[in-house]
């Protein structure tokens, strides 16, 4: 018996470090492709600027303290916390996630979350609640959109905004012009836990390019 809980608590060990390298995997990529973003953002922000003398350059290129001691001591890098809810939490959002049948079968489409009740959509569609922050995804890539929104309903909610507008376009500009960002945004904001409520926007909001979106506070997001 002793040699079978051996065993057994040796694969789960194993099972755990491999876990742990996968996370440790998706965040290196998490934070390549965040160097990578920024990059193009700031070459774009400095276009016109001067550059400095090769001569007179200085890079410097900062190590992470927690990284230093892991390599002195041959142990493996804790990793924030907040990098691995952050690479936890994309790798929850599907875009396969059919949300068809979660929706209202109406002409102007909506959604509210189990145990609201249906008066929630009707206040929504009537702007009850005023839109304090809007989120335009046009331009936007399917992964860099999904990041995107995911950031701004946390942001928001965390900031105590209850009412937001996401605008995600009508497909016109897309191949084939269909509404590929749409369908998305409905799945995404499904998923996530600070969405109480959505529909269609009013025509003055931006009509079927739109959504407005009611969140919850940022407590009972948490639970």
């Amino acid at each position: 018996m002793k040699d079978f809980s051996d065993l057994k608590s040796f694969r789960e060990k194993l099972k755990e470090d491999e876990r742990q390298r996968a996370i440790e995997k998706a965040v290196r990529e998490r934070r390549e492709r965040i160097e990578r973003e920024n990059a193009v953002e700031f070459r774009s922000a400095v276009k016109d600027v001067t550059p400095i003398p090769e001569s007179d350059r200085y890079v410097w290129r900062p190590a992470r303290e927690a990284e230093l001691r892991a390599s002195s001591t041959g142990q493996r890098p804790r990793l924030p916390e907040d990098e691995v809810a952050a690479v936890l939490r994309e790798s929850m959002l599907s875009d396969q996630f059919d949300v068809d049948g979660l929706l209202d079968e109406d002409p102007t489409l909506s959604w509210s979350a189990p145990g609201v009740g249906p008066d929630v959509v009707k206040k929504l569609r009537k702007r009850h609640w005023q839109v304090e922050d809007e989120l335009d995804l046009h331009g936007y890539t399917r992964d860099l959109a999904r990041r995107m929104v995911d950031a701004f309903l946390r942001r928001s909610s965390k900031r105590g905004v209850r009412c937001v507008r996401i605008i995600h376009g009508v497909g016109y500009g897309s191949a084939g012009g269909e509404p590929v960002l749409r369908g998305m945004v409905h799945s995404w904001l499904v998923q996530t836990a600070e969405t109480v409520a959505f529909c269609v926007a009013n025509r003055s909001d931006g009509g079927n390019g739109a959504l407005i979106v009611l969140l919850r506070p940022a407590l009972e997001a948490d639970d």
